[in-house]
């Protein structure tokens, strides 16, 4: 099979750079769209959920079929297929299990983003992401070394730090529920790129699985209109948020904004940078992404970047910054 065209230097500057801004949007459409400093939401968590997968899953299809198109084109499709016809079903078709942690992923995402404001929210993603891999690394086998090991106790310490304030007595300065389901989106963001590690065709995976999610969108949906049957609430409360549907235009498409382009489009743009960019270097642009997502609350949300939020996330992105390298050592 004929190999890639290299990528231009241009080229990759340009794939990163867009693909790192999609992924800090998804928190800032998020939090655009799910506040709830509001006072009315534009959408409620779990239809936000609902459109993004389902926009999602439209954009990668249509992705997919406009590479398969340009595939047979150039004729590489029939070589392709020869060449990986034992591990093209399994590998780039996705799982079901992939799917339903991206669906946990997802869901976990839009109702802490209720929560918690954009910077603290990506934030604790992105560490619950790190954390999560190296450990499912060290039960699969891997060893962790000293370097491994001080940038891990460093990021729990960073955590600490992020959280002690609102477990004082009588502090509310973060939401603990909004923490505790970040981190699970996180952790279950964490399994989904393990399992999709060396797969032949990550654009393809991702759209499978995204499609997959969507018979679990529906009992989601279905769930909570039974509930909102069950115990009637007032989808204007911020307290009742995910207990009843409330839909807006703008809240629509924010949800769109997030599925379609900074997920869909965000990730194709990032598997094509990952043709110029080694794993390790993927892994350090990846620290971006809290930074930038935070810029894009201070810019977009209005929020307000603390410094004990400054602290926090310095001290937890050296943290991770320390495995990143620990794994490189070991590499060489």
């Amino acid at each position: 099979m004929a190999s890639a065209t290299p990528l231009s230097r241009i080229a990759l500057t340009f794939y990163t750079l867009v693909a790192l801004i999609a992924f800090a949007a998804n928190s800032v459409f998020s939090r655009l769209a799910l506040s709830n400093e509001q006072a009315v939401p534009l959408i409620d968590p779990s239809s936000f959920t609902a459109i993004r997968l389902a926009s999602g899953a439209l954009m990668l299809a249509l992705l997919m079929v406009l590479t398969s198109a340009k595939k047979r084109s150039t004729q590489e499709l029939a070589t392709e297929n020869r060449a990986t016809k034992h591990t093209l079903p399994t590998q780039a078709h996705g799982s079901y299990l992939a799917a339903a942690l991206l669906f946990v992923y997802a869901i976990g995402f839009s109702y802490a983003y209720v929560l918690l404001d954009t910077a603290t929210g990506a934030l604790v993603l992105f560490a619950a992401v790190q954390i999560s891999m190296m450990f499912i690394s060290y039960l699969k086998g891997h060893r962790l070394n000293v370097l491994e090991i001080v940038g891990a106790l460093v990021a729990f310490a960073g955590f600490g730090y992020l959280v002690w304030p609102s477990l004082s007595l009588g502090s509310e300065t973060l939401s603990i529920t909004g923490l505790v389901l970040m981190a699970i989106s996180g952790c279950a963001w964490g399994g989904y790129t393990l399992l999709g590690k060396g797969t032949a065709n990550p654009l393809f995976a991702t759209g499978y699985n995204f499609i997959r999610t969507l018979p679990l969108v529906l009992l989601m949906l279905a769930s909570v209109w039974l509930l909102s049957m069950l115990m009637p609430v007032d989808p204007m409360q911020s307290e009742s948020a995910g207990l009843a549907f409330h839909l807006s235009t703008q809240g629509i498409v924010l949800a769109i904004l997030s599925g379609a382009l900074a997920s869909g489009v965000g990730y194709a743009l990032w598997y094509q940078a990952l043709r110029g960019l080694s794993a390790n270097h993927a892994a350090v642009l990846q620290l971006s992404v809290p930074v930038i997502a935070a810029l894009g609350g201070v810019i977009f949300v209005g929020e307000q970047i603390s410094v004990h939020l400054i602290i926090c996330t310095s001290i937890v992105l050296f943290g991770i910054a320390l495995v990143i390298l620990a794994k490189t050592k070991h590499k060489l």
